[in-house]
């Protein structure tokens, strides 16, 4: 049996000398307990030592990924091209079967080899002569670097620093501009104000005034480079009948001065933003096929770096840039915001207000998996961001046709289309049902039925004390009393009772004193 094993030197090859030992697997490892023993079990048939560091990683890195390197091949042929009919051991099973289908060389992969190879790793510098152990822990060094290197394929076009400071340089630059041509319009508004309403652009205004200067020089001048023919017409004809100030020439040489600063660094800006979207290209091209380069060259400088950014979950990519109001939100118990620095994207402004939220949402969950496959991945093409993009463009058209249409049971139908009206889902407790107590209007009831109770009280006392009185004084005397209290409890009634005229009232009266009169007599 032969051995193949990859070192940070080069390619061994051993010969097996006693087969029997290798079938005790667990107490194979005392066998390499001394170099002695070692070269009793094992014997070096040849070794091919690397050239230099770059041969190492090519070779590394083909093991790596389970392919067989062009020196790798050489030496099969070589050496095992003699011993063809006997196994091979290899460590990785995956290189043995791509030696198996180019070579034809029957190899072995299995817990012995395993335990054998742990073995030779253990007394490498006794089994291979020449080679000292100096310079092989040099090259194990030097081969962990550059595969470390590799792995992580390291690059200068990798560094995302470079788009942090020029995303940040450029939104400087933006605020400088508008602080000079603000100062240049308002400035040289005062010697021609009716170039300011004609011309609009910034940057044309600038060319304008720094070919012509003096507003004397209108007609004279050729502006046909800078504006178009009907634009030049009106500002020759407001040239002439210009209410502006005269202006001397130190101070037209001084606005000149700073048109030529606003011209400089407007090119300089468009040349920051094409090396801007270069980088982003390079570094996060799926990132910049969903959100843009400007989106998310802000979202990286946010972050602090690309590796930060692809820590992030969704929800925190969708707010953020909007902390303040979140928190401000939390602590007000309000609505909390649905977008940060996203809301610039442009699938995000093509939606209505109603579905901003919804494909905010969306947006970030899949640009939140671009950020981590530009961040750790190894491919770099874009593919990924387009067919997200994709996704999320045919979820708007869906959501933008869901509001119009409607379905019914024949089919689909056109449905009017509501406006829509921002409602907070943040409900307010009200404290009104904890309290069981009856409200004003039913106390004020409560204590006039109370009153009412203490008059009757009252009443019943004064008559109960007149009767013993009565009683007292004789019959006679009572039984005019009681006619007295029956007229008085007739009178009450009539006039409690709501009736159509006064006739009838009367009539009514009339009546019960003729009953009551029959009463008495029969009484008596």
């Amino acid at each position: 049996m032969l051995v193949l094993f990859e070192t940070a030197a080069g390619y061994a090859v051993f010969k097996v000398l006693d087969e029997k030992k290798l079938q005790e697997v667990d107490s194979l490892w005392r066998e390499f307990e001394t170099p002695e023993k070692a070269n009793k079990i094992v014997k070096l048939k040849h070794f091919e030592k690397f050239q230099d560091t770059t041969e190492a990683l090519a070779a590394s890195t083909a093991l790596v990924e389970g392919k067989l390197s062009k020196n790798l091949k050489k030496i099969l042929k070589k050496i095992v091209a003699k011993d063809a009919h006997e196994q091979l051991a290899i460590a990785d099973a995956k290189l043995g079967g791509v030696i198996k289908d180019k070579l034809n060389l029957s190899c072995i992969h299995s817990p012995m080899v395993t335990e054998l190879m742990r073995g030779i790793r253990s007394q490498i510098e006794g089994l291979i002569t020449g080679l000292p152990s100096r310079e092989m822990a040099a090259m194990c060094l030097g081969l962990a670097h550059s595969l470390s290197r590799y792995k992580l394929k390291f690059s200068p076009d990798k560094v995302d620093t470079m788009i942090v400071q020029a995303i940040s340089l450029l939104d400087d630059l933006d605020k400088e501009l508008n602080n000079y041509i603000m100062r240049c319009r308002e400035w040289y508004g005062w010697h021609f104000p009716e170039l300011g309403k004609i011309v609009a652009d910034n940057l044309t205004y600038c060319k304008c005034v720094r070919k012509v200067g003096d507003r004397k020089n209108f007609s004279t001048c050729d502006l046909s480079e800078v504006l178009p023919e009907e634009i030049e017409e009106d500002v020759k004809a407001a040239a002439e009948i210009s209410m502006g100030t005269e202006v001397s020439e130190e101070d037209i040489n001084n606005i000149l001065h700073l048109c030529d600063q606003v011209i400089e660094i407007s090119e300089y800006r468009t040349q920051l933003y094409d090396y801007l979207k270069n980088r982003m290209m390079a570094i996060a091209p799926n990132l910049t096929v969903m959100v843009g380069e400007l989106v998310g060259a802000r979202l990286i400088a946010h972050a602090g770096s690309l590796l930060n950014l692809a820590k992030h979950p969704a929800s925190t990519v969708q707010i953020l840039g909007a902390e303040k109001a979140l928190f401000r939100a939390l602590k007000t118990k309000r609505d909390t915001p649905k977008f940060g620095l996203i809301y610039h994207a442009s699938l995000v402004g093509q939606t209505t207000a109603k579905n901003k939220g919804k494909i905010s949402r969306m947006l970030a969950a899949k640009t939140a998996l671009t950020i981590r496959y530009d961040a750790l991945g190894e491919d770099s093409s874009a593919e990924m961001g387009a067919e997200n993009r994709l996704k999320v463009e045919t979820r708007l058209r869906h959501l933008e046709e869901k509001g119009i249409r409607r379905i019914s049971g024949t089919g689909k139908a056109l449905a009017r289309a509501d406006k829509y009206q921002h409602r907070s889902e943040v409900k307010i407790y009200d404290p009104s049902g904890d309290s069981t107590l009856p409200a004003v209007p039913k106390k004020r009831k409560i204590e006039e039925v109370e009153e009412e109770e203490t008059e009757v009280k009252a009443r019943k006392v004064k008559t109960e004390i007149k009767e013993e009185a009565d009683v007292e004084e004789g019959e006679p005397v009572k039984k005019k009393k009681k006619k007295k209290e029956k007229k008085q409890r007739a009178e009450e009634e009539a006039a409690s009772a709501e009736e159509p005229s006064t006739s009838t009232a009367v009539e009514s009266t009339e009546k019960k004193k003729k009953k009551k009169k029959i009463k008495v007599e029969q009484e008596d």
